[in-house]
């Protein structure tokens, strides 16, 4: 199949970032992409003013994309921050208040799939009240996609970049998709596999896709070493988005990778093969 059988889109959080966030939109348009992904572009504000919400909107709408999918506030990302929602205090109240502003923009932009990102571990807290926050705030996350239609991304990051993220497996991850289905009764709750995340841990991909691809809600790539295009490192990334195709996965793949010291625009020259 190849990559010519997959729909992927940019995610502006990682590309095109040399450019101011109204401008990245028609960036990926002009470079022949129909749909785009973002981590919440606010990192200071859970709950930005509307006319920041309306202005990144229309940009998305002027540029013709679809957007395709959308983090819930995460704290400083990038930075140092993996995620709030499990963090006691400031900030789960901060994920808290922003769970509805980001399902009322994703709603208005047709966007059906939210990104929870769990939240590192905090020196002094006991994991197990970090863990019990964290379900009861992606219940709630959960609810808020359902009502506007949407799938709850519960993603896996890696351990040598992000050492005090507790979900640094696939398992991890979809321990956490079946405790969130289990108390909302919902279903909406799916993995996001990020190939370049699970091959840092060193996973192995094939048997991940062949066991996990029916719970998977979406996918991200990029290449490793490096985190950049594919192509740029040994992943075997068209092979093994064939076989999550052959699984079943019909979703977008997201491309979530380092441009490296080009413009964005020149980082996809492996599509054209």
């Amino acid at each position: 199949m190849g990559f010519a059988e997959q729909r992927f889109n940019v995610n502006l959080s990682i590309l095109f970032t040399e450019l101011p966030l109204l401008e990245r939109p028609a960036a990926a348009a002009a470079a022949g992409f129909t749909a785009v992904e973002l981590w919440w572009p606010w990192v200071d504000s859970p709950t930005p003013e509307q006319s920041e919400l309306d202005a990144l909107k229309q940009a998305i709408e002027d540029a013709g994309v679809q957007l395709t999918g959308l983090n819930f506030y995460a704290g400083q990302l990038p930075g140092p921050d993996r995620g709030a929602l499990s963090i006691p205090g400031a900030e789960s109240e901060k994920f808290r208040a922003n769970i509805e502003v980001a399902a009322d923009f994703a709603r208005s932009l047709g966007c059906k799939a939210l990104n929870a990102l769990y939240g590192n571990r905090i020196d002094g807290v006991d994991p197990a009240e970090q863990d019990a926050l964290a379900l009861e705030n992606l219940v709630r996350a959960a609810r808020a996609a359902d009502r506007i239609g949407a799938i709850l991304l519960i993603e896996t990051l890696n351990k040598p970049e992000s050492p005090l993220y507790p979900l640094v497996s696939a398992p991890a991850a979809i321990g956490i998709v079946d405790k969130v289905n289990d108390a909302t009764g919902l279903g909406n709750a799916k993995f996001l596999m990020d190939l370049y995340h699970l091959s840092m841990n060193g996973e192995d991909l094939p048997a991940v896709i062949e066991e996990y691809a029916a719970k998977t809600g979406h996918v991200q790539i990029a290449d490793n070493p490096g985190r950049g295009a594919p192509g740029t490192g040994s992943l075997p990334l068209e092979d093994l988005l064939d076989q999550l195709k052959k699984a079943g996965y019909e979703g977008w793949v997201g491309l979530e990778y380092k441009p490296g010291d080009r413009p964005s625009a020149e980082a996809f020259d492996w599509l054209s093969r």
